[in-house]
């Protein structure tokens, strides 16, 4: 069992924890609320690291305009989620962030739509100046926000620890969630899980491709 030593340079990005996106919301995820757990394991970990404030945590979040371009009523894919202040577009209570962890908004525009929390959002320029160099990538969908958001993150040149127990697909179609994981997987992010209070390879994961 490898163990993954955290550091200077690590991050954790966590993808769109918000009302909606679990069971009970607009669009809810199946299973959306049993990565909570695991996720906030995640923050744990890299909050409590040794340095004076931790690890840097971000937290991406869909914050839509009441038209968006995504929802069903401007001929988009989705019902109406995440409306910027609304109780949807709030992170799940169970959710522990720290207070310092930074909020990356997305798709806050009416004709744009992003399913990736580095698309126009500064993200990768804010990471670099943190001298970030590595982040844990976990959150909902796998299929649509995590897939993108890691395709996104490599293509960057960061490395992404992929935590495939924290994150949930959507499945519009059945096998989504597998195909997802396959790409990020074949694009080059590393699979890990967590295991005794620490983050360790998953090899099992990582034999898939």
């Amino acid at each position: 069992m490898s163990a993954i030593v955290l550091g200077k340079g690590d991050a954790l990005l966590v993808i769109d924890m918000q009302n909606d996106f679990l069971p009970g919301g607009s669009l809810g995820v199946p299973g959306g609320d049993r990565v909570i757990a695991p996720v906030n394991a995640l923050i744990e970990l890299y909050h409590g690291r040794g340095l004076p404030r931790g690890l840097p945590i971000y937290a991406s979040r869909d914050w839509h305009p009441v038209d968006h371009c995504s929802f069903a009523a401007q001929g988009g894919p989705w019902p109406p989620h995440c409306v910027a202040g609304s109780e949807g577009a709030r992170f799940s209570g169970e959710l522990r962030l720290p207070e310092d962890a930074i909020v990356v908004s997305k798709a806050d525009t009416q004709a744009q739509d992003a399913y990736s929390a580095f698309s126009e959002t500064g993200l990768a320029r804010s990471m670099r100046a943190e001298g970030i160099t590595r982040v844990s990538v976990c959150g909902l969908a796998t299929d649509y926000c995590v897939l993108n958001t890691v395709l996104d993150g490599i293509e960057a040149g960061f490395e992404v620890l992929l935590v495939h127990e924290a994150m949930r697909a959507v499945e519009v179609k059945p096998g989504d969630g597998d195909r997802a994981i396959t790409r990020m997987l074949t694009k080059g992010a590393v699979p890990v899980r967590l295991s005794g209070g620490r983050l360790v390879a998953d090899l099992a994961l990582g034999a898939r491709p």
